[in-house]
């Protein structure tokens, strides 16, 4: 029987040690660094390349999809914030559950969780070589993904601060150009943008052309399918705050911002995009629905111009990809659910060996695009694709049972609190449960395969990690017992 986690096991933030030879994390980002890793985590490169798709779908009526799995998003994220402001740690979610839940799930949910961005590396370096390759095509595609790959690389393995820094430009080129879309584009819709007549522009495109709801209320849970993995990354400040000057605080204000970041760059852009042009228009679907969005309005090299913001995304989710996988990595490594190698860091305060092994997979994904990408890759997409409901989940569950424990053990640590506890907590769960079942019956657009391939990896990952746990029990036995009879 295990005894019952407590608050004290968590404090391991910058300053505190990994495994022997290393100084441990550091505190090299700044508040700058955070408030932008913060605000650019939610606009991932999906928002603007796979909005096309859900407008299509759902119609005007896809801005309720994103306004309910924002919602859920809100909510999942006041749970971590609520647990991470508590305890700052670089395992985050994996961490909190490994100490709420038991070592089976930070185990289990630490793994999957590294799995899942060490794909999105391959994905997103074939993506962001595909449009250097066509402005440059005198270098191959897949030599523009190397090049990218050894870069964010270096960068990552110089120090946090660097990251940062990184993160801040490509965060910071997102943000002033999607805030630049919805100014314009709202302009247009009201008609005040001067110099542009546009005769599509305007509120009526949400009610004509089918009404709101042209394809049903059923098209808003297939547009919820469609939407929901655009949001991930919205958990990473709350990794990166590990490594800050005051945890707490940059926790504590990632938290209590995500709201007006979702209304705005989510809600906001789509319901621009979605009032400057009819949702049924060719364009969306054959140009993209930020790209048409600017074509409407007469601006010259729109694609272009979305090009240089879809590859900013690209870079910034690689960057931010990497640093995440190899904090994860690192966090499980201290916690003896990885090599310990893992947990040594340079006298930086880097993770040297876990960026080097998420990297390397990240190459070995990238090889699998190009040589099979109908079978490896596509296996290695769909079986990481329900990761972010998982681990929505497990935040859900952890959270249930943390509340608790810190109420017990340090109740002035509970600077950020979830909404109506336990009942809106209870409801996201049931949220989650019920997407992940309404994926099951999605046969369109490949909802059924990433749900199975995905609970086929997870329950890999969970066989292990119980078969460890139950290893360790019988090993812990069995020293107790040589114990006594030292003793007898």
């Amino acid at each position: 029987m295990t005894s019952q986690p407590t608050l004290s096991k968590a404090e391991n933030g910058p300053g505190g040690h990994g495994a022997p030879g290393g100084s441990g994390l550091q505190a090299g980002l700044k508040n700058r660094h955070l408030s932008m890793i913060a605000i650019g985590g939610v606009i991932g490169a999906g928002l603007f390349v796979g909005s096309s798709t859900g407008i299509a779908t759902a119609g005007p009526g896809i801005l309720l999809s994103y306004a309910l799995v924002g919602t859920l998003v809100v909510l999942v994220m006041r749970m971590l914030g609520e647990m991470s402001a508590a305890n700052p740690t670089s395992g985050s979610f994996s961490a909190h559950a490994d100490r709420a839940l038991g070592p089976w799930a930070g185990f289990s949910i630490g793994w999957l969780y590294w799995f899942f961005w060490v794909v999105v590396l391959a994905v997103e370096a074939t993506a962001g070589a595909a449009i250097l390759e066509g402005w440059i095509p005198a270098v191959p595609q897949w030599a523009w993904a190397l090049i990218v790959m050894v870069v964010l690389t270096a960068t990552n393995l110089a120090s946090v601060g660097s990251y940062g820094e990184f993160e801040f430009w490509f965060a910071g080129i997102k943000v002033v150009a999607i805030a630049a879309f919805i100014v314009v584009g709202g302009l247009a819709v009201f008609g005040v943008l001067p110099g542009v007549d546009s005769d599509q522009a305007g509120l009526a495109n949400l009610t004509e052309h089918g009404g709101f709801l042209p394809n049903g209320a059923g098209a808003i849970l297939t547009g919820i399918l469609l939407v929901v993995f655009s949001f991930m990354g919205s958990e990473i400040a709350t990794l990166a705050a590990g490594e800050s000057e005051d945890p707490q605080r940059a926790v504590t204000k990632a938290t209590n911002s995500i709201i007006w970041r979702i209304g705005v760059f989510y809600l906001g852009s789509i319901f621009v995009v979605v009032c400057l042009l009819p949702w049924d228009s060719t364009s969306i679907a054959e140009d993209g629905s930020y790209v048409a969005a600017l074509d409407s309005l007469g601006i010259a090299h729109a694609g272009q111009i979305m090009n240089f913001i879809v590859l900013t995304s690209v870079l910034s989710c690689l960057n931010s990809g990497l640093y995440t996988a190899s904090r994860m990595a690192f966090s499980l490594g201290e916690r003896g659910d990885a090599p310990k190698a893992f947990a040594r860091t340079s006298s930086r305060g880097v993770p040297r060996t876990a960026i080097i092994a998420s990297v390397v997979f990240g190459f070995v994904a990238v090889f699998f695009n190009y040589k099979f990408p109908d079978s490896v890759f596509l296996f290695l997409v769909n079986s990481s694709g329900a990761v972010a409901l998982f681990v929505w989940l497990v935040i859900c569950f952890s959270q249930l049972r943390m509340r608790k424990i810190i109420e017990a053990e340090a109740p002035e640590k509970l600077v950020v609190r979830m909404w109506l506890y336990p009942y809106l907590t209870w409801a996201s769960a049931a949220l989650i449960v019920f997407v992940l079942g309404y994926m099951l019956t999605d046969t369109e657009h490949n909802g059924r395969t990433t749900v199975l391939l995905s609970l086929l990896v997870a329950g890999i990952v969970l066989a292990i990690a119980v078969v460890r746990q139950r290893a360790a029990g019988r090993r812990a036995a069995d020293g107790e017992a040589r114990d006594e009879v030292r003793a007898g």
